[in-house]
């Protein structure tokens, strides 16, 4: 490239990838939970109700007793590594950015916490990358999910002068890529336990019954990646949703409600979490430990969790798939 003798220095153009989960704390202690509640439940997508009513609601009595509770739940699953999904969402980009090459320059960045999406993109644009691919690793749409990260990436656009291009991932939930990764990993998953589990139990994120009347196809997505993965390993796959918050009526049924059931009918359960692209505290914490005491306190016989796609072979052979595909035209 040949620049005036006084002109800046320039970047060689780049394309960028900017993988993109939910976000944890920094730390498992109640003021690092405090604050990433904070911004968390703040988010109208994600609480619909009135800021009037909501947030005095939010700054009082949740902010003031869950961030301990919650601060407790993930010191039970803290690593040396700090937070599983941030470690992971670490080893993803790594292993993206070792099979896509020097070509592409490739980030990561958490909807909520650290590193927040405006400061990955302005990073990615630094490095030269004037065309960037958003990959949010949500499967399956949901306002409260998908449509925060698109929020995050506009809202930061509005602050810049010079904006690069964007592309945005979507939604996969049946996608063969994803479903013949899902098929690998609990097929492996399977065949590593000492024994052959009576239920296969797809849990996923609940969300409140509201959002399916107001138009989110998410419970449809769900219950379609379920129908597929149990099409593919011949064999009933059961769903759930987990993680229930507040009085509002949520999709059913709970897993927490099925888990229950399943012991007292004397069933032997293997629970996975196919909506989440990495394990975390949903996963880690409310369902591989807290699931399997519930279980067994219910009168359960055998209970195993399966781990998520994190950064495993199968995993990283779909990101890079769908990764690929829509970089088309760009590299």
């Amino acid at each position: 490239m040949t620049l005036p003798p006084d002109h800046p220095p320039v970047v060689a153009p780049r394309v960028g990838v900017l993988l993109v989960n939910l976000g944890t704390p920094d730390a498992p202690d109640p003021p690092s939970v405090r604050r990433y509640l904070g911004q968390f439940l703040s988010d109208r997508r994600v609480v619909e109700i009135p800021p009037i009513l909501w947030q005095p609601i939010l700054r009082g009595i949740i902010l003031t007793t869950r961030p301990k509770k919650s601060a407790h739940a993930y010191a039970q699953i803290w690593t040396e590594d700090g937070s599983p999904l941030a470690a992971i969402t670490r080893a993803q980009t790594a292993a993206l950015q070792a099979a896509l090459g020097d070509g592409v320059e490739v980030a990561y960045a958490m909807r909520y916490g650290e590193p927040a999406i405006g400061r990955a993109i302005d990073a990615l644009t630094d490095a030269g990358c004037r065309r960037i691919l958003i990959a949010p690793l949500y499967p399956h749409y949901c306002a409260a999910t998908t449509a925060t990260v698109v929020d995050a990436a506009a809202d930061h656009l509005k602050t810049l002068r010079w904006q690069p291009t964007l592309r945005f991932l979507p939604p996969y939930a049946d996608d063969p890529a994803y479903l013949g990764a899902l098929k690998t990993s609990v097929e492996a998953g399977l065949a590593a336990l000492d024994f052959a589990p009576d239920m296969l139990l797809a849990s996923f994120h609940g969300m409140p019954e509201r959002t399916l009347r107001l138009g989110d196809p998410y419970h449809c997505q769900c219950q379609k990646t379920a129908r597929l993965l149990s099409e593919a390993l011949g064999r009933p796959v059961g769903v759930a949703f987990q993680s229930r918050f507040g009085r509002a009526k949520w999709l059913e049924p709970a897993t927490d409600v099925q888990l229950e059931a399943l012991a007292k009918a004397g069933k032997s359960v293997a629970i996975f979490a196919p909506g989440f692209a990495a394990d975390c505290l949903e996963t880690l914490e409310e369902l591989a430990i807290r699931g399997r005491e519930q279980f067994m306190a219910a009168g359960g016989r055998q209970f195993a969790y399966l781990p998520c796609l994190n950064a495993d072979a199968p995993g990283m052979t779909m990101i890079e798939a769908l990764v690929r595909r829509e970089l088309a035209g760009w590299i």
